[in-house]
């Protein structure tokens, strides 16, 4: 009997800023049999601009974004950069939103972080309306006179990267897809309840699920071991305390705890035994077989296309290695 095709994305985290790494993953990804390169929106290079190089080095691979952060761009903008990429990629484009950070979108783009619920909404049905071929709803500047996009309607999947249970709600109501990140495994099936709920709403099937999931993969696996807690303290101590506060919300408090003390005064890479658990629940890690293990726990627990997030400054041959090391759950092409 064929195995299962099992979808899979490759990405980055945010410390990585090569571009040639990026078209590496994008070509190499490709050739391999990924099914998509989803690049987040950092404080380093523009994003959408990196996306249409890889879209028009590739021909199968689908590229976007996970995620643009809605307060850094218009929705007009998000629009035309979505209809652009569709465009160069010939319909492969995937439109990834986000709140982002308060401390990306106040400390590098200078605009204040709000409630970021009524701000999604407002983005997603101004980015519709817009790639839809439609005028803008306006919501601000209510008197002026609404206008359109100069281009063909384009298909655009949405997908909101979502965490909180009203957030995941909202991308039930409105996504075609929702991308956690740093969002336990064994909590993914109560994240689906709330987006189900969400779709309810408005009487549609739940999106689909792509979770955005740090991995360290490595012939050894003591070395594979480091790199997961490296990606773990990093953002628990270096990204502010969004991602902390919600792993304490999920249960989690202790092993945050000791996954600070144990990076006071600075990040030292360190998870101590107490909070091995955190290793198991967030990152895809270990010797390619230990790797495959994990990542398939996130198929089982409802997961679409699960987003690999490899660390930065891979050299070619680990990135290789890397990616080498899912083929096996590939769809051969």
């Amino acid at each position: 009997m064929a195995a299962v095709a099992r979808p899979l994305a490759v990405s980055v985290m945010p410390l990585e800023n090569r571009r040639e790494q990026f078209l590496t993953l994008a070509t190499l990804g490709e050739r391999l049999g990924y099914d998509a390169l989803l690049l987040p929106e950092t404080w380093a290079y523009d994003v959408t601009i990196v996306l249409a190089e890889a879209a028009v080095k590739t021909e199968r691979i689908r590229v976007g974004s996970a995620i643009l952060g809605v307060w850094n761009r218009s929705a007009a903008t998000l629009a035309m950069g979505a209809a652009t990429l569709a465009s160069l990629s010939a319909g492969r484009f995937i439109l990834g939103l986000g709140a982002s950070t308060p401390q990306l979108v106040e400390g590098l783009h200078d605009v204040p972080f709000g409630a970021p619920l009524a701000r999604m909404r407002q983005v997603v049905s101004q980015v519709r309306a817009l790639l839809r071929g439609e005028r803008v709803p306006l919501a601000v500047a209510k008197e002026a006179r609404a206008l359109r996009l100069n281009v063909p309607p384009a298909e655009v999947p949405i997908c909101l990267a979502a965490i909180g249970d009203a957030s995941v709600r909202l991308a039930g109501e409105v996504a075609d897809g929702w991308m956690p990140f740093l969002y336990p495994v064994r909590v993914l099936g109560q994240g689906l309840e709330r987006l189900r709920e969400g779709a309810a709403r408005t009487n549609r099937p739940a999106p689909a699920v792509y979770p955005m999931i740090p991995a360290s993969v490595d012939d050894d696996a003591a070395k594979a071991r480091a790199g997961a807690a490296w990606l773990v303290s990093f953002y628990l101590t270096s990204m502010g305390t969004f991602y902390r506060d919600t792993l304490i919300r999920f249960g989690f408090d202790k092993e945050v705890h000791a996954v600070l003390a144990a990076n006071a005064p600075k990040l030292a890479g360190a998870v101590p035994p107490e909070a091995e658990v955190l290793l198991d629940e967030l990152i895809v890690y270990g010797t390619p077989a230990e790797a495959r293990r994990r990542l398939a726990r996130w198929y089982e627990a409802g997961a679409a296309m699960p987003g690999l997030m490899f660390r930065p400054n891979l050299t070619a041959e680990e990135t290789r290695r890397s990616l080498e090391a899912f083929v096996p759950m590939l769809e051969s092409r």
